[in-house]
C-alpha cells in the first residue's frame, strides 16, 4: 500500500484504509438492517455480546441467515436463498456469513424441491 506523510505526520493510505473500513462496516450494518426488517420482522435483534464492530455485525448477520433459514417453507425456499445470496455474492469464499448461506442453501434446494406429480 502506498503512503504518504501528511504535514501533520500522518499517512494518508492509513486514514484512507481506516474510513473505509468504517464505511465497508457501515454499509454492512445497513443491509442486514434492512433485510432483518424485511425477513424477521417483530424479531428483536440478538445481544451482540463484545467484541469490535465488524464481530458484532457478523454475529447480526448469522443470526439474520439463521433465522431465515428456520422460517422457510417449500413456498418460500427459493426467495430466501435469493435473499441471502444477496447479502454475501461479493464477499471472499473463506468468509464466515458466505460458508453458512452456502449450507443453507443446500437446505433451501432440497426443502424447496417439489417432485413431479
Amino acid at each position: 500500500m502506498l503512503t504518504r506523510q501528511t504535514r501533520y505526520g500522518g499517512q494518508c493510505a492509513t486514514l484512507a484504509h481506516r474510513m473505509s473500513d468504517a464505511i465497508s462496516l457501515r454499509n454492512r450494518f445497513a443491509m442486514v438492517k434492512g433485510a432483518w426488517d424485511e425477513n424477521l420482522r417483530g424479531v428483536p435483534f440478538p445481544a451482540l455480546g463484545e467484541g469490535t464492530a465488524e464481530q458484532k455485525i457478523e454475529r447480526l448477520e448469522l443470526a439474520l441467515v439463521d433465522g431465515m433459514r428456520a422460517r422457510a417453507t417449500p413456498e418460500t425456499a427459493e426467495q430466501i436463498a435469493d435473499a441471502m445470496w444477496g447479502l454475501v455474492h461479493s464477499r471472499d469464499d473463506g468468509d464466515p456469513v458466505k460458508q453458512r448461506v452456502t449450507q443453507h442453501h443446500e437446505e433451501l434446494a432440497r426443502l424447496g424441491h417439489r417432485p413431479m406429480r
